[in-house]
């Protein structure tokens, strides 16, 4: 199963093209929109087009201008903010079914342990650009999936490894160290670091993700630059187990690892 889709949302489409036929019928240009609404031409254009999500201020001022009589507002509740990017749904909802997660990262923390101001800094800066509001409700719903260290319930186990470059970049800053201990220091969760000088050719190939449910189904989830992968594929689900085996044997143990992690909040403070 594929957890690639990077089409924007049919309802983000279908609002922006109705945004521009009542504008068009009205004889608004976009510029006066922009204007009114507190957007540039470009922001709007890319409403239009479906790129972005036409908000609730842009449909309530359009709606005004052109004398849609409520037909461009009523669209608000269809175009509420997508709380995930298209491409990583699959995987939210499989990760909240998970009772085992085993995660290797290799340039980024991973989003289930990520501070506020280390999401913020990923998701405000992507290019193209996100809307105020999308960048918001991100942040939150990132924020919102790390109520799985607090359930009732949590997962049976959560393990993840992360590269050495991930704790070197200038995003992981003394806070975000910390993070890591305090995570690593749960019952439920392991913490292990891959140093440089352990290093080898499938820990250099990307980030990868195994997720197994309580009916002991398992999810292989890969990602790179451009697309990214959610498979039930017992061919990819192998392949997947045996590199994550691998890279944890080679990473350092989790006692080594919380000691590596501390001599680095040392180094930034």
């Amino acid at each position: 199963m594929s957890g690639e889709n990077n089409q924007p949302p049919a309802a983000w489409r279908y609002g922006g093209d109705q945004l521009k036929r009542w504008r068009a019928k009205a004889d608004v240009t976009r510029e006066r929109l922009a204007s009114a609404a507190n957007y540039s031409p470009e922001t709007i254009a890319s409403m239009e087009r479906g790129v972005r999500r036409p908000t609730s201020r842009v449909l309530d001022v359009a709606d005004e201008l052109c004398g849609a009589q409520g037909m461009l507002s009523a669209a608000k509740p269809f175009l509420d903010r997508e709380r995930y990017s298209a491409r990583a749904q699959d995987f939210i909802a499989r990760e909240r079914e998970a009772t085992s997660i085993w995660w290797y990262e290799i340039s980024l923390v991973p989003g289930l342990l990520q501070t506020q101001q280390y999401a913020r800094a990923l998701i405000d800066n992507r290019i193209p650009p996100l809307d105020e509001e999308t960048v918001e409700e991100r942040v939150a719903a990132r924020m919102d999936r790390q109520a799985i260290f607090t359930e009732p319930k949590p997962p049976v186990g959560l393990s993840f490894v992360l590269y050495e470059a991930v704790l070197r970049s200038p995003l992981a800053d003394g806070g975000q160290l910390r993070r890591l201990l305090e995570v690593s220091r749960m019952r439920n969760v392991v913490v292990q670091v891959l140093p440089f000088g352990r290093a080898f050719s499938d820990a250099l190939i990307g980030p990868m993700v195994l997720l197994e449910t309580s009916d002991h189904e398992r999810f292989a989830f890969t990602e790179g630059p451009f697309a990214s992968q959610l498979s039930t594929d017992p061919g990819v689900v192998s392949r997947v187990t045996e590199r994550l085996s691998m890279i944890r044997t080679q990473a350092l143990d989790p006692d080594e690892s919380a000691r590596f992690v501390e001599r680095m909040v040392d180094q930034r403070e």
